[in-house]
C-alpha cells in the first residue's frame, strides 16, 4: 500500500469563492499597495507595484475567471519568477489569505472545466471546496 502524496497549498479568497495554489510557486505575500496604471495594458491589469527594487506586474485574477464580487482585494500574492514561466514579477490581488495547508491528492477532484482557464482541479475540504489553480496561465496573457 503507497502512501497519499501530499501537497502544501495557499488557500485565498476571492469574492466569497476560495481558491488555493501550490505554496511552491509562491514567493511572498504582501499587503496591497500603490499602484501605477499601465496605459493600454489588458483589463486584468491593475497595474505595476515596486517591491524590493523589482517592477511587480499586478492583476486582478477576479477579472480573468469572470467574479462578480464588490469586495476590495487586501493582499497580493506574489508569485516566483520561475514559477511564472516567463521570468517575470507578477503578484494577484486576493481579498484575503487564509491559510497554508496540506493537500492530499486524494481529495483534488478534475477541474469542471475543459478550457486553458490555468484551473487544475476542485480540493475537497471537510464541507467546503477551494478551486485549485496555477499560476502558471498567467504567462500567455
Amino acid at each position: 500500500m503507497s502512501a497519499i502524496e501530499h501537497t502544501q497549498v495557499l488557500e485565498f479568497k476571492l469574492g466569497d469563492d476560495r481558491y488555493c495554489v501550490d505554496i511552491e510557486h509562491v514567493a511572498e505575500i504582501v499587503d496591497v499597495g500603490s499602484l501605477t496604471s499601465v496605459p493600454n495594458a489588458p483589463s486584468y491589469v491593475e497595474g505595476v507595484m515596486d517591491l524590493r527594487g523589482r517592477t511587480t506586474s499586478i492583476i486582478d485574477p477576479k477579472v480573468i475567471y469572470d467574479i462578480r464580487a464588490e469586495t476590495d482585494p487586501k493582499r497580493i500574492v506574489v508569485f516566483d519568477p520561475d514559477s511564472v514561466g516567463n521570468g517575470g514579477a507578477v503578484g494577484w490581488l486576493v481579498d484575503e489569505v487564509e491559510q497554508v495547508i496540506q493537500a492530499p491528492e486524494d481529495d483534488l477532484d478534475d477541474a469542471p472545466v475543459e478550457d486553458d482557464a490555468g484551473i487544475k482541479g476542485v480540493l475537497k475540504r471537510q464541507e467546503e471546496f477551494a478551486v485549485w489553480v496555477e499560476p502558471t496561465m498567467f504567462e500567455e496573457l
